[in-house]
């Protein structure tokens, strides 16, 4: 069977509700074409604390070495945990934790990476991808490639001895429901939480004096500074040191805008598929707004990993998606109900726990440069500790490279500086400078 061929987006409220009714235990879920591990397909009752860990099996990598006494980069665990939704639901989040071959001088710290944007299909989640390498799948006129590129930053931590989990976040991977791309609640707690439950696995060097810190760019980034900002009232446990957030998508209404019609416009459709799952009122706004067109899309794009939406919906405009000719942005404008979703979304409001690099490309046009420093800015007006650091690479035109470059061109200076707080060397704030840096 293929859960996620999804029905018509006029019929996703009801699909919404039974999806909250686990699958049978034989049941066998494929996502074009990929047949999904049935470790992913979540328990029928779920624990009562967030963060106990639901289950692990070893987790073999794609890409290791033999080593001394361990395999390289180390050994790693897959891993199913219990997170809160933003409805306050009990949701079961899958992910992977890496306890690294590289030693460190003292308690070994843990970091909890957030994957940047992998897609809205189970087959595209970090922890499968971890295993496969490279997903490939095809079912009738559905194909779907999946690349585990956030393996870049996991294995530049783990080469410092760094411990290693990372979230798949709520839906991605877990069969039971969609993903809820960029809500901000469900992300921020899934990572937090993430930190939670690696504390029950066996045979780990992490003690009570592990720090905590948190990595993430794009959707991950995103997902960082919201768990920044929400652990003091949600997770205080955990011991909270210094998070990067690399280009976070923190104003979605500025971001919406910005990704309409650039290589990743189908981005838009996992937001609105992942609003209507979490906010079922927001149904009406689909059936008045939605065309034959944008329910197919909406519909198709809901089992498709990121290369696979680059690929079939390039440079697409929502506005051909809708009845009226109108686009995401302008419908976000003229709807109450949605503008206020999408106002409830918007990080920067809470003064984060710990020191927070926040990284951004000056030419970013998809992830605007200028909404993740105004985040920056209205952090340092809640006197949070920041260090904003404008990545100084010229337009190339595309939207996405001039989004991926600074990516590539920080991230060794991001995996360094988190390092570095993480052995306790401490980090100045550099809200002073912020007004005069671009």
């Amino acid at each position: 069977m293929s859960l996620r061929t999804r029905i018509p987006v006029a019929l996703l409220a009801a699909a919404v509700v039974a999806s909250f009714s686990p699958l049978p235990a034989h049941a066998t879920v494929t996502s074009r074409g990929v047949t999904i591990p049935d470790f992913y397909t979540p328990p029928a009752t779920l624990p009562t604390a967030d963060g106990s860990l639901i289950r692990s099996e070893p987790l073999p990598l794609a890409l290791s070495l033999p080593g001394l006494g361990s395999t390289l980069p180390g050994k790693a665990t897959r891993i199913m945990y219990k997170s809160t939704d933003s409805n306050g639901n009990p949701v079961a989040v899958t992910g992977a934790y890496i306890e690294p071959a590289a030693s460190w001088s003292g308690p070994r710290p843990l970091v909890v990476l957030a994957p940047g944007t992998m897609g809205q299909g189970d087959q595209c989640s970090t922890s499968l991808a971890l295993q496969r390498g490279l997903i490939i799948g095809t079912e009738g006129n559905q194909t779907t490639l999946s690349v585990g590129y956030e393996i870049l930053a996991m294995y530049r931590l783990l080469a410092k001895g760094i411990a290693v989990v990372e979230t798949d976040y709520v839906g991605l991977g877990t069969t039971d429901r969609l993903h809820t791309y960029v809500n901000r609640v469900d992300e921020g707690h899934a990572v937090l939480d993430a930190a939670r439950a690696v504390k029950a696995l066996p045979d780990t060097s992490l003690t009570a004096k592990s720090a905590v810190g948190l990595y993430g760019y794009s959707q991950g980034g995103g997902a960082v500074a919201s768990a920044a900002e929400l652990q003091a009232s949600y997770a205080p446990d955990v011991s909270l040191t210094a998070t990067y957030a690399g280009a976070p998508p923190a104003d979605l209404a500025a971001v919406t805008a910005a990704i309409d019609g650039s290589e990743l416009v189908g981005a838009l459709a996992w937001a609105v598929n992942g609003f209507a799952q979490s906010e079922p009122e927001l149904e009406p706004l689909l059936d008045k707004y939605l065309s034959d067109a944008g329910r197919a899309a909406l519909k198709d794009l809901s089992t498709m990993c990121v290369g696979d939406a680059i690929l079939g919906y390039l440079d697409q405009h929502s506005s051909s998606w809708t009845t009226t000719g109108q686009s995401l942005a302008d419908i976000i404008r003229s709807e109450p109900s949605l503008k206020a979703y999408v106002a409830e979304q918007l990080i920067g409001t809470r003064k984060p726990t710990g020191v927070v690099r926040v990284a951004t490309g000056i030419s970013d046009n998809l992830v605007p440069h200028a909404q993740a420093r105004t985040m920056a800015a209205d952090w340092c007006k809640l006197g949070a500790k920041v260090v904003y650091a404008p990545v100084l690479l010229p337009s190339v035109g595309s939207p996405l490279l001039n989004h991926v470059g600074p990516l590539l061109a920080d991230q060794g200076t991001a995996v360094d500086w988190l390092g570095q707080r993480l052995a306790g060397v401490p980090a100045i704030s550099t809200c002073g400078i912020l007004p005069i840096q671009p």
